[in-house]
């Protein structure tokens, strides 16, 4: 098998035009060099260099090898360089795997931050409609941090970002019992609701707080844009029930807790130890995550009485 080292002593060997100069100049000994020439043209099958009594040349071999084995060592110096980068937080390329939600509401300011702070680092996002198909696409090697719900049975590193709300959005003017703060979810049992597409993780979230409620939503309308749904609700199709940080600055409709609550908790998954470039990462996230904005607070806070 032939190796960088065995590559670099030929390329020394020829620049120096000598295997004692090669030697010194690698801090090897003479006999180890020339034993590592040997076992590379043993692994090309041929010889490459034609010892003289005073100098060393190239054989046709040898000068055909030649540019492979300085393409090979440039590659690799660029390997170490492009693996420093990273290290340093300075160049690389981080993939990441969500959720559409997620996408959409928590990612963009933290990676508003992390583009500030790190501008050399590429971002690749990969999204997905359910956290079923988040997990299998992170455990089959398709992003270095996956960002969803806590992955079942998952044996890497999870780190917990925290607890992301759940908000009804309604239609401007519906206030909903004298401006209260929370709408029980019961008191929308009859209504036609702004629902998500079959395949979104959010239609099996919204079936499920809608059934501990007592009933099964009847849908006026289904989404494949999850950030559709607020627009949608606000526009007088329905109630809908969305993450509380895809609400749009601005929202001209009427937002409103659920009563019980509907919360999940969000995390940050790796398949094994992360690197520093994912680490980094990992930790803006944990801080910078924001899972009930300011603006969504205002709106709730002006239904109370």
């Amino acid at each position: 098998m032939t190796t960088l080292r065995q590559l670099e002593y030929l390329v020394a060997v020829v620049d120096t035009g000598s295997f004692t100069r090669a030697a010194e100049l690698l801090h090897v000994t003479q006999p180890a060099l020339s034993h590592q020439v040997r076992a590379l043209e043993k692994a090309v099958g041929g010889t490459l260099l034609e010892r003289l009594p005073r100098a060393v040349r190239l054989t046709p071999m040898g000068r055909a090898v030649l540019p492979h084995a300085r393409a090979a060592l440039a590659d690799a110096e660029r390997l170490r360089a492009a693996a420093r980068l990273t290290a340093g937080l300075d160049g690389g390329e981080l993939e990441l795997a969500t959720v559409y939600s997620v996408g959409l509401g928590i990612l963009p300011p933290v990676l508003r931050a992390w583009r500030r702070d790190h501008p050399g680092v590429r971002i690749r996002l990969r999204e997905f409609a359910h956290n079923d198909e988040l997990r299998a696409a992170m455990a089959a090697g398709q992003a270095d941090v996956a960002v969803g719900t806590p992955p079942p049975d998952w044996e890497g590193p999870i780190r917990e970002l925290g607890v992301e709300e759940f908000v009804l959005a309604l239609p401007a003017g519906e206030g909903h019992g004298n401006g209260r703060r929370f709408v029980p979810l019961a008191d929308l049992a009859d209504r036609d609701w702004v629902h998500y597409a079959p395949g979104n993780g959010l239609a099996d979230l919204v079936d499920g707080a809608c059934a501990e409620a007592g009933f099964r939503p009847r849908a006026a309308v289904r989404t494949e844009q999850t950030a559709a749904a607020p627009l949608l609700a606000a526009a007088g199709l329905g109630p809908a029930l969305v993450p509380a940080n895809i609400v749009p600055v601005g929202f001209d409709g009427v937002v409103r807790r659920p009563e019980p609550p509907v919360r999940r908790p969000l995390v940050a998954y790796t398949r094994t130890r992360p690197d520093p470039l994912t680490a980094a990462f990992v930790e803006l996230l944990a801080r910078r995550a924001c899972l009930l904005p300011p603006h969504v607070t205002e709106l709730i806070a002006a239904g109370a009485p």
